[in-house]
């Protein structure tokens, strides 16, 4: 199963931060968590990786009306949305929200799914547009 949504930017890694955040508030999202992976695992285990950014996103009308069908979805929620270096650009990822109706086998959910894929999509072409 494919579960990301992938674009590549023409921008420095700190100014794609910047522009995801920005399109993602567009589309109705805030975000929750943010997790600074490079850091991390400089500070655990000594590691030295790329920019390496983890953004939990989340929708919350549509977090509310997915929680209302499946208390359990919980789990899957926020979306993440990863930003990170790649080869000469920096590499945007979303979960493709159609996981939250996939994994736990919920019809109910495939609307609520539906219209976070397309919001995140509308996101991320907004972002494709950058210069």
């Amino acid at each position: 199963m494919n579960y990301a949504l992938t674009i590549e930017m023409d921008l420095s890694y700190d100014e794609a931060v910047a522009k995801v955040r920005e399109a993602f508030a567009a589309q109705g999202f805030g975000i929750l968590t943010e997790i600074d992976v490079q850091a991390t695992l400089k500070a655990k285990i000594g590691a030295d990786i790329e920019p390496y950014l983890i953004l939990g996103a989340c929708n919350p009308q549509l977090a509310h009306q997915a929680l209302e069908i499946e208390p359990k979805i919980g789990l899957l929620l926020p979306c993440n949305v990863v930003v990170r270096a790649g080869d000469g650009c920096t590499i945007v990822e979303a979960l493709d929200p159609k996981v939250i109706a996939e994994v736990p086998g919920r019809d109910e959910l495939v609307p609520v799914a539906d219209e976070a894929g397309r919001r995140i999509r509308a996101a991320l072409d907004t972002l494709r547009q950058q210069p």
